[in-house]
């Protein structure tokens, strides 16, 4: 029976649809997760043919039940994950367990920011940054150190979606969130606050050549972190804006030296220069695959599958139009009671897709990292700004019901 293992998946969005495009390619599926609930939610999850409960951070009882799997007869094809933190241990595995092309070493570099930081050091892509580690300097020697270079980007070198990554516009503020950072990890990153329109950059790299998938131009507000609140494919790009990102990416993915795998770029356009703010080796999650989908008819988790399995990834557009993601957010912390407006929302012509995330009875609160949106609205067109006046026009139908708490 031919296998495919995934460490862990979230409940929407492109970690779980690969799950789904695995199952339609004719492989059994299997779902590693460390979280309980997924088992009592068995039923909601008709696409995983197996699900077992496991410590993902007990890589010897991860081995033991991928012996397991084996001793059943399953043949397993793949390793893989599509979620944050997880993307490299899969990867490794599937090197021990499977015939494989994944550029682990790449991967690991990529989840790590303080290992991309130091790898593309002097690369002309790379904004300048400090690492604060408390054995070498006090912190007051550091601050002192690094005022000079304010406002900065403070991190966790491991963050994700926006968490754990703060804006310093003074010394206090500096202060504050090295401290508050050091509670949950051993070094800091600080990086210097670029200013300019921001991109994201969905890529494939197989067999050393890099395609560029879709450029994303993102929308971001700042709440108390910076968060995505909309996403606008663009499919008709000029031709010198496309070779400059084109020459940028291709210049960091050598640099990292992936030969195979997925990844996303997030980049700032800076006095006419890209910068990298952070790159991911995975596919963004939330919208992201859908967006594409409904952009220009590819089915990207689909075709890293395809890439990991060790085939050709088939990245032809069938179709191409603009599509805008509208992020839905509250505006204060509360248990939900009702959400309303999402019929009235779908009805509107060039609505692809409306996604509630809460359900009723559960807390919700202004967003500190993108895994507090709320939802999001899908629109197309054939014209940009109509697209996004689409996604708008839906999301004012949309009110959420909150009891304070």
């Amino acid at each position: 029976m031919r296998t495919i293992v995934f460490i862990e998946t979230n409940k929407h969005g492109s970690s779980r649809e690969a799950i789904k495009a695995a199952e339609r390619l004719g492989y059994f599926t299997v779902l590693f997760t460390n979280r309980q609930k997924y088992l009592q939610q068995r039923t909601e999850f008709p696409e995983v043919h197996q699900m077992i409960l496991v410590d993902l951070s007990n890589h010897v009882e991860i081995r033991k039940n991928i012996n397991n799997l084996q001793k059943q007869g399953k043949q397993i094809k793949a390793i893989m994950s599509f979620v944050h933190s997880f993307v490299h241990l899969a990867a490794t595995l599937s090197e021990e367990f499977c015939s494989t092309v994944v550029s682990s070493d790449a991967i690991l570099k990529m989840e790590n920011k303080v290992l991309t930081r130091e790898l593309l050091k002097r690369h002309p892509n790379s904004p300048h940054y400090e690492l604060y580690n408390p054995d070498d300097y006090s912190l007051e020697y550091f601050i002192d150190l690094a005022k000079d270079h304010l406002p900065l980007i403070v991190k966790s070198p491991t963050s994700a979606g926006s968490k754990d990554v703060m804006l310093a516009n003074n010394v206090n503020q500096l202060k504050l969130a090295i401290q508050e950072l050091l509670k949950r990890n051993e070094q800091i990153l600080l990086e210097e606050y670029l200013k300019g329109p921001q991109y994201l950059v969905e890529v494939l790299v197989h067999n050393g050549k890099v395609h560029i998938v879709a450029i994303i131009e993102q929308q971001i507000t700042l709440f108390h972190r910076f968060i995505v609140t909309g996403y606008s494919l663009l499919p008709d790009i000029n031709q010198r804006m496309y070779r400059n990102i084109f020459h940028s990416v291709n210049s960091i993915l050598q640099a990292f030296q992936m030969r195979n795998g997925a990844c996303h770029l997030e980049m700032r356009l800076v006095n006419g220069v890209w910068k990298l703010i952070e790159i991911n080796p995975r596919i963004s999650g939330g919208a992201m695959n859908r967006i594409i989908e409904v952009g220009y008819g590819i089915n990207l988790v689909e075709e890293t599958i395809q890439l990991m399995l060790g085939n050709e990834p088939s990245l032809t557009k069938k179709h191409s139009k603009y599509v805008y993601a509208h992020y839905l957010t509250v505006e204060s912390r509360g248990k939900v009671n009702r959400v309303t407006g999402k019929e009235l929302s779908s009805q509107i012509a060039g609505v692809e897709e409306v996604y509630i995330k809460p359900r009723q009875g559960q807390i919700v609160r202004p967003p500190i990292s993108m895994g507090d949106r709320c939802g999001y609205i899908l629109a197309s067109s054939n014209n940009k700004a109509e697209a996004k006046s689409i996604a708008m026009q839906a999301a004012s139908n949309i009110h959420f019901d909150l009891d304070p708490i």
